[in-house]
C-alpha cells in the first residue's frame, strides 16, 4: 500500500469521522477505532506509521495505550489530543516518548503538521542506511539516544588520529564501534585489523603483533610481518587489552612512542604508522592498583575515552536489532522473515541480557531456528532464555494476553469465518462471539484484511 496508514483513536465517533475525512483528503489511509484495546489489535493488523489517540477514554487510556504499543515498537511515534491538557502533562508526556501533545480544540492544520513530522520519523529505515553520510555506522543498529550521542562523539574523534580507549561490558559491540571510527578516518582506504589480545597464547602474542624474522624461533620457516605492519597506514583494534601481559606491555609502549616495530629475533626496527584503538570489558583502574596493568600505556592508550552502554540501558533498540538479525538468518537460509509475537517481544524487551547484543543475537537465531510459524511464539523464546525473563507477569494478565492472541490467530486463520473460527476453538457461535466481544475483536475486520 502506497498510502501512509494512520491510527486515530477517540471513544468519541464524532471526532473520529471527521478526523479520519481530515487525514483522507490529504492523502493518508485511516484506521480508525473508538478503544485502546481495539487499537492494540489493529496496530498488530494495519502496522500503522503514526498513532494518533486521545488520553481520556475508557479502561484504558492514551498514556497507556502509549506504553503497550512502545514496548513492541518504541519507534512507532504516538500523538496525543485531549481537551484536558495541562502544560506539566505535556511536559511528562514528551520525557516519556511520546511525539507530541496537542489540546482540544485545535486547528486541523497543525494536526497535520505533527502528522507529517511524525511520518518522516517514522519513515527512516529500521537499520542504518547503507548510503550517503551514515555509510561508516551501517553496522551499528540504533534508536536511542544514548547511543546516537556516543556515535557523534566518534564521529567527532575519527576526524582526528588520537588514540580512542573503549570499555564495555563484553557482547556490547565495541568492535563494530572501533571500525565505524575507522571507517569515518581519513585511514578508511586502508587495513583495519583485529586482534583479541586474551584469545591468542602469551608466548605467540609478540609474533602476531610485531612479526618475527625467519629462523628467529622453532618453527619460523620465514619471516612474519606482523599485525602492526599489516594494518600500516589504517587502524589496528586491540581488544581485550588489560588481559595483555605485562611483559608484553612495555614493548607495546614502546612501539607507540617510536612509531616503530621490532620483530622478534631481528635487530632492525621498522617504522610504521598506525592508529591505535583499544578496549576492554574489565575495570582497569582496579587492574592498575593491582599492578596488572601499567599506567604509562593507559595513558598513551586512553588519550580519548568512550563508553558503550549495556544493552539493559538502551531496550528501545531490542526491537530493531532482533528484526535485523531475523532479516539476517533469513537471508543466511533463505527462509522466509519471520517475526515475534507481541508477548515473545515483551519477553525480549525486559529480559535482563547480561550476555548484551551477543546474547540477543543468539536467542533470536534459536528462536528462528526451532520456529515452524511465520510468527515466533513467546515459548520458544522463553526456552532460548533459558526461562529467565526480566518480568513475569500476574498469572490473570497472562491467561488474558494468550486468550487474544489466541482469538486474534483463529481470525487471521479463518479470515474473520467465525463459524470457523469457533468450531477450531471447540466453542459453539454464541459463546465464541461473547469472547471476541471481551477482547473487542470485530471479525469483519479480519475479511476485509483478507479481500484486501
Amino acid at each position: 500500500m502506497d498510502k501512509k496508514t494512520i491510527l486515530i483513536v477517540d471513544d468519541d465517533h464524532d471526532i473520529l469521522k471527521l478526523l479520519s475525512m481530515r487525514l483522507e483528503a490529504s492523502g493518508y489511509h485511516v484506521v480508525a477505532v473508538d478503544s485502546a484495546e481495539k487499537a492494540i489489535v489493529q496496530a498488530s493488523l494495519c502496522k500503522p506509521r503514526v498513532v494518533v489517540t486521545d488520553l481520556r477514554m475508557g479502561e484504558m487510556d492514551g498514556m497507556a495505550l502509549f506504553h503497550a504499543l512502545h514496548k513492541v515498537n518504541s519507534a512507532l511515534p504516538v500523538i496525543i489530543m485531549t481537551a484536558h491538557g495541562t502544560i506539566p502533562q505535556a511536559v511528562e508526556a514528551t520525557k516519556q516518548g511520546v511525539f507530541s501533545f496537542i489540546t482540544k480544540p485545535f486547528d486541523s492544520k497543525q494536526l497535520l503538521v505533527h502528522i507529517e513530522k511524525a511520518v518522516m520519523v517514522n519513515s527512516a529505515p529500521t537499520e542504518p542506511s547503507a548510503v550517503g553520510d551514515n555509510h561508516w555506522r551501517e553496522e551499528i543498529v540504533t534508536c536511542s539516544n544514548v547511543m546516537e550521542d556516543l556515535l557523534g562523539q566518534a564521529l567527532l574523534l575519527a576526524k582526528g588520529d588520537t588514540s580512542v580507549f573503549i570499555h564495555g561490558q563484553s557482547g556490547t559491540g565495541k568492535e563494530l564501534l572501533a571500525k565505524a571510527i575507522h571507517n569515518a578516518s581519513d585511514r578508511k582506504d586502508n587495513q583495519f585489523v583485529a586482534v583479541n589480545c586474551a584469545a591468542i597464547p602469551e608466548n605467540l602474542l609478540e609474533s602476531e603483533l610485531f612479526g618475527h624474522a625467519k629462523g628467529s624461533f622453532t618453527g619460523a620457516a620465514s619471516s612474519y610481518e606482523g599485525l602492526f605492519q599489516a594494518a600500516n597506514n589504517g587502524t589496528i583494534f586491540l581488544d581485550e587489552i588489560g588481559d595483555m601481559p605485562l611483559s608484553l606491555q612495555v614493548k607495546l609502549l614502546r612501539v607507540l612512542q617510536e612509531r616503530q616495530v621490532r620483530p622478534v629475533g631481528s635487530t632492525k626496527s621498522i617504522p610504521v604508522d598506525v592508529r591505535v584503538i583499544s578496549a576492554t570489558h574489565c575495570d582497569i583502574d582496579k587492574e592498575m592498583s593491582l599492578g596488572n596493568f601499567r599506567e604509562d600505556l593507559y595513558y598513551r592508550l586512553n588519550v580519548a575515552e568512550l563508553g558503550i552502554p549495556p544493552l539493559v540501558e538502551r531496550r528501545q533498540d531490542i526491537p530493531l536489532l532482533a528484526n535485523h538479525f531475523l532479516k539476517e538468518f533469513s537471508q543466511a537460509s533463505k527462509k522466509k522473515v519471520k517475526t515475534f509475537a507481541s508477548d515473545a517481544m515483551e519477553l525480549l524487551m525486559t529480559a535482563p541480557w547480561p550476555g548484551n547484543i551477543r546474547q540477543l543475537r543468539n536467542v533470536v537465531e534459536q528462536s528462528y531456528a526451532l520456529s515452524t510459524t511465520p510468527v515466533i511464539p513467546a515459548r520458544l523464546v522463553l526456552k532460548a532464555l533459558r526461562g529467565k525473563s526480566g518480568e513475569i507477569m500476574p498469572l490473570t494478565e497472562a491467561k488474558k494476553r494468550f486468550e487474544r492472541d489466541y482469538l486474534l490467530k483463529l481470525l487471521q486463520l479463518t479470515s474473520g469465518n467465525v463459524t470457523q473460527a469457533a468450531r477450531l476453538a471447540n466453542r459453539n457461535r454464541t459463546e465464541f462471539y461473547k469472547l471476541l466481544h471481551r477482547h473487542h475483536l470485530e471479525p469483519s475486520e479480519f475479511k476485509a484484511q483478507s479481500r484486501a
